[in-house]
C-alpha cells in the first residue's frame, strides 16, 4: 500500500522550486535540483507537478499571490490615485533594493522564453497586463494621459532591471510627473 504524502508537501515542493527558480532562472534549474531541496522523491514531485510547466507555473501563480499581497498593503493607506500610484512606485523601488532580489519573477521568465505561449508564459503575462491596467487606471485617475502612463511603466521596467542605488530617482521623477499634472490641472 502506497503511503500518503505528508500534510504540506506540495507546498514544500513549490516553495523549494520558486526558491531555486527565482535565484538561478526556470531553464537552469532541473527538476532532480527541486527533489533534492525539497527533500522528497522523483514520484512525489511529479504527482503534484507533472511537468516542469505546470511548477513554473505554479511558481508564477504563487509569485503573483505574493505581489497583490504586497501591493495591497502599500495601498492600504494611500488617499486617493496620486496617493495610490506614489505608494505604488515607491513599493516597488523598495522592493528592488532589498537584499537577494534577483528581477521581477514574470519578467525574468519571460526573458528566459522568449516567445512562448505555455502556462507560465500566459500566468506571466497575465500579471504584467494587469499591473499595467492597474497603473494606467491610477494614472488616468489623477487626470494624465497614455503618454504619461507610458513613461511611467517604462520607468518601473527600469527599477526591476536598473541599478538599485537609482530607485529613488525613479521615484522622485514620476513624484514630478505627478506634481506637474496636478499643476496644469490648477491652472
Amino acid at each position: 500500500m502506497a503511503r500518503a504524502p505528508a500534510p504540506g508537501t506540495r507546498d514544500t515542493i513549490l516553495t523549494a522550486a520558486a526558491g531555486l527558480f527565482y535565484e538561478y532562472g526556470v531553464r537552469a534549474v532541473g527538476m532532480a535540483q527541486v527533489v533534492e531541496v525539497a527533500g522528497c522523491g522523483k514520484n512525489l514531485l511529479y504527482k503534484h507537478f507533472p511537468s516542469k510547466a505546470e511548477l513554473a507555473a505554479a511558481y508564477l501563480t504563487l509569485a503573483r499571490r505574493e505581489r497583490e499581497r504586497t501591493i495591497r498593503e502599500a495601498l492600504r493607506w494611500a488617499d486617493g490615485p496620486a496617493d495610490s500610484l506614489m505608494a505604488l512606485v515607491t513599493e516597488i523601488a523598495d522592493s528592488v533594493t532589498r537584499p537577494g532580489y534577483r528581477g521581477c519573477p514574470f519578467r525574468n521568465y519571460l526573458t528566459e522564453f522568449p516567445g512562448e505561449s505555455d502556462e507560465p508564459a500566459m500566468v506571466a503575462l497575465t500579471f504584467l497586463a494587469d499591473a499595467r491596467a492597474q497603473l494606467d487606471a491610477l494614472v488616468t485617475g489623477i487626470g494624465g494621459d497614455a503618454l504619461m502612463a507610458d513613461r511611467i511603466w517604462l520607468i518601473i521596467n527600469g527599477l526591476h532591471t536598473g541599478p538599485p542605488a537609482q530607485a529613488q530617482v525613479a521615484v522622485d521623477w514620476i513624484k514630478d510627473m505627478i506634481s506637474s499634472v496636478r499643476l496644469t490641472e490648477a491652472l
